[in-house]
């Protein structure tokens, strides 16, 4: 054993048990998409006396704190997103509308005199003059007041808390303890009220809050005139019910909030939706990997079966990645992360295909040698079709949010650690099998000393795919002009996310009517509801912006029509983040095809690029007119697709482009157009291997993932079989066609290569 297998053995042993201990030690930190709860997100506005920068989001933030910790929820989440805005994750919380009416108030307590009631001569009751005749606001029964200025605030309370007094009647209260200056004050405050006579409007105390008066109650008449309630304390009473005085109670004890907040995504995932989301998805990873791995094994047999064993070890390393690093493993991620092994298995083929052309060509060199060949050989193709993905899985997370930042996270660990079990694990395990001398004496066991079906096929007919470029480019641009048509034919469905609007899902035992859900909204008072319905009993209402107490009504219609109705998805999205998520995903887009082609321009040449991104925008473009047809949303999770076929895709395309590169170097009187095609029919393999590991992942996904991976998965399988396509018959005819053009006409010296050379 050489001292550099010994190196990556040691290596790859140390990187096993680390991940083996973080495994059974650190648990991954799960989405509220996978483990049930709400999230909102909260935007800081401006206010008439403060302005919403750094400074004020960083106070608001410090409020909300304390309002989550006074909730009571487990593990709750707070953190600060860009200059003003606010992400809560509140696990558990299936009902949004207590923790965003909580979390939204501005929380502006005051307590003021009441000067006399206010004639309708005087101010209207919504009135809010602050002159000379005082402010004028309702009470709590609706009759107008006089307000005096504010002698306390929220600043002069200490504390409070929901109470309950039964025997006297009171019922629930609010019991305040006042801090500082804020008992003289009070005492003050109520002292010259109790001056009044009894049934006097001015011996009332207004307690107002946001400017609402909560509670307006008359000062008794044991309270001394000048002397008022002394000790610091007093009861906030008003007809609460138990959850009213604890809210109460929640919001004076946070504080209030510098500048208002606006809710501008929210989204509620129940308990069951995310735990059937993750037997689902858990069902597909084992099924799909274990057909992945029965078809490498019966391809590449001794190696396969090493290839099968350094996928579990990447599942090991990628989770472990994943605890580590403290990632939030979304639905989303929990797909990509099953996607990254059939990424893993792409570089295993891309290894073993080189291998068998090695021993092929050198048989007496052996089986050792022509491996070690394979992995030096494959390396560069490798390297750079995984940094394309990387490149995507940044863009996901640098340009994304929310779940599918999340997917970006996990593609990206997947590919960091598919690589790690591709070019190293695999390495290992496979040196140390062909160093057997039970191996070596018989080759055929291993898999790389026969050629394969598919590259016996092609040495027999040996086509010249490239003569018939053009007719290869006229039908991927058919295939494109029917697919775009299907956008300006059918429209994009684009999902709430990037249009604003809510989106309510509920499951049933048995399916739910979708006219008579619409007739129930439109009697609820929403006659523009869209409802979709599924067999299995799902139903699905998306609707412009309701409020809290709106999407209660739609709940109540639900429940009519099916009494075991469980909402197991609400989503809210603003208008101004629609468009903020809607103009980030063309940004996303955008800057993918423009970092990819700058990439494979320097890795390559421009043409090599400009091929490689038409393809992509082939493939997206293909990818987005079919989900028009097909009436599919496009959405964050479909951005998430999207972008990783543009990787998938160029990841074909480099496989290419690397074997024309390396094949110019060594047959430079060959004309381009047969490098080409030599290329394709020498890569061939490779791509049909790794296209059928892809699709028993994927079909997997789509099968068995549950409705929340459907679309997600359909995404991926469309787009592997068009990039599989446009890697072969668009890219590569798109090169020739920009090299003859941008090459002078050639000389006498320029031969075609001969039919027998596609293939060794």
């Amino acid at each position: 054993m050489t001292r550099a297998i010994r190196v990556r053995a040691f290596f790859a042993l140390a990187v096993l048990a680390l991940s083996l201990f973080v495994t059974l030690t650190v648990p991954v930190r799960l989405g509220l998409d996978l483990r049930g709860g709400t999230q909102i997100v909260l935007e800081t506005r401006d206010s008439p006396t403060a302005e919403a920068d750094s400074a004020a989001t960083d106070r608001t933030l410090e409020v909300l704190r304390h309002r989550i910790d006074a909730l009571g929820v487990a593990e709750p989440t707070i953190a600060r997103s860009g200059e003003n805005r606010i992400i809560v994750e509140l696990p558990g919380v299936q009902d949004p509308r207590e923790a965003a009416d909580v979390l939204g108030r501005t929380a502006q307590l005051a307590f003021h005199p009441v000067l006399g009631t206010a004639g309708t001569g005087e101010s209207s009751p919504n009135s809010r003059s602050d002159g000379p005749a005082g402010r004028v606001l309702p009470d709590e029964s609706g009759q107008p007041v006089r307000l005096g200025p504010s002698a306390l605030t929220g600043a002069d309370v200490d504390s409070a808390e929901a109470r309950i007094e039964q025997q006297s009647g009171v019922g629930w209260y609010v019991g305040v303890n006042f801090k500082g200056a804020g008992s003289d004050a009070w005492a003050e405050l109520t002292g010259d009220a109790a001056c009044h006579p009894a049934g006097d409007p001015a011996r009332r105390v207004a307690i107002v809050l946001d400017d609402k008066v909560i509670s307006s109650p008359q000062v008794t008449s044991t309270v001394a005139c000048r002397t008022g309630i002394t000790g610091g304390s007093t009861q906030i009473s008003g007809s609460f019910s138990r959850e009213e005085a604890r809210e109460l109670g929640l919001l004076i004890n946070g504080g209030a909030l510098p500048v208002p907040v606006e809710t501008v995504e929210q989204r509620t995932v129940g308990p069951t939706l995310g735990a059937t989301a993750i037997e689902a998805s858990a069902r597909a990873a084992v099924i799909g990997t274990a057909l992945t791995s029965l078809f490498i094994i019966g391809v590449y047999r001794l190696l396969g079966a090493l290839a099968a064993l350094a996928l579990a070890c990447y599942g090991v390393i990628s989770y472990a990645a994943l605890a580590a690093l403290g990632a939030t493993l979304t639905l989303p991620g929990l797909a990509g992360f099953v996607l990254a092994i059939g990424m893993a298995v792409d570089a295993n083929v891309l290894v073993f295909e080189r291998a068998r052309e090695e021993y092929a060509t050198r048989r007496q060199r052996g089986l050792r040698a022509a491996l070690t060949a394979g992995f030096r050989n494959a390396f560069s193709a490798i390297a750079d079709s995984n940094i394309t993905t990387l490149i995507a899985a940044g863009l996901l997370f640098f340009l994304a949010s929310g779940p599918v930042r999340g997917f970006g996270v996990t593609l990206g660990i997947g590919v960091l650690a598919s690589m790690l079990s591709a070019l190293v694990i695999t390495r290992v395990l496979a040196d140390y099998a062909v160093a057997r001398r039970s191996v070596r004496n018989r080759p055929r066991l291993t898999g790389i000393a026969d050629t394969g079906r598919v590259r016996d096929w092609l040495v027999r007919r040996n086509p010249d795919l490239m003569r018939r470029r053009r007719v290869w480019l006229a039908g991927s641009a058919a295939a494109l002009l029917l697919a775009t048509s299907g956008i300006m034919v059918r429209g994009l469905n684009f999902g709430v996310e990037f249009t604003g609007g809510r989106l309510l899902e509920y499951s049933a035992s048995a399916p739910v009517d979708a006219d008579r859900a619409r007739d129930a909204l439109a009697d609820a008072g929403l006659p523009r509801a869209v409802v979709q319905t599924s067999g299995d009993g799902g139903l699905t209402v998306r609707t412009d912006q309701l409020s809290n107490a709106e999407t209660a009504k739609v709940d109540a219609a639900i429940g009519d029509l099916a009494g075991d109705a469980e909402k197991v998805r609400d989503e809210l999205i603003g208008p101004s983040l629609g468009d903020e998520l809607r103009r980030g995903a063309l940004i996303a887009l955008a800057t993918a095809l423009a970092a990819q082609l700058l990439y494979l321009a320097v890795r390559f040449r421009w043409a090599f690029g400009t091929s490689a991104v038409a393809a992509m925008a082939h493939d997206a473009l293909i990818l987005v007119g079919v989900f028009a047809w097909l009436g599919k949303p496009i959405d964050g999770v479909f951005l998430a697709a999207l972008l990783t076929v543009i990787g998938y895709s160029v990841n074909d395309s480099v496989v290419v482009f690397d074997r024309i590169r390396e094949l110019s170097a060594d047959k430079r009187r060959t004309d381009f157009s047969g490098l080409a095609n030599t290329a394709i029919l020498q890569t061939l393999p490779r791509t049909v291997n790794t296209g059928m590991g892809a699709v028993f992942i994927l079909a997997a996904l789509t099968l068995l993932g549950g409705d929340s991976l459907t679309d997600f998965a359909l995404a991926l399988l469309i787009g592997i079989v068009v990039g599989t396509y446009s890697s072969m018959f668009t890219a590569a005819p798109l090169a020739i066609e920009l090299h003859v053009r941008s090459s002078p006409p050639p000389g006498p010296t320029h031969e075609p290569a001969p039919r027998g050379a596609a293939v060794t």
